[in-house]
């Protein structure tokens, strides 16, 4: 079990790298695309273990209505990833939402 466990997390961090700047996934179409598509916590439980100082767009990953809904830690913050979305070109709404089928990454 622990190596499917550890495939799955590889395969997650091979998908949010590969989102482009500009472009974002939902938990669960990144759980889809990593082959277990009712795994969406799990990409979020992945996700958060990040300390924000490795190169890992985790900021570009958002629930499937479009709203930023990390609970975040001491450096990754919901502010912080409104601010590095919108670094990346988007709009983000004040309540934390962005139009998330305007910006879907599809992966080829």
């Amino acid at each position: 079990m622990q190596n499917h466990d550890t495939g799955f997390k590889a395969r997650v961090l091979e998908i949010v790298t590969s989102i482009p700047q500009g472009k974002v996934m939902s938990y669960g179409q990144v759980a889809a695309y990593a082959g277990s598509p009712r795994a969406a916590r799990q990409v979020g439980g992945i996700l958060s273990r990040f300390d924000g100082s490795s190169n890992l767009p985790w900021w570009r990953v958002l629930n499937s209505a479009g709203h930023i809904s990390i609970k975040g830690n001491m450096f990754c913050t919901p502010e912080l990833q409104k601010q590095l979305l919108e670094g990346d070109g988007l709009t983000v709404s004040p309540d934390l939402t962005l139009d998330i089928e305007k910006y879907r990454y599809i992966s080829q």
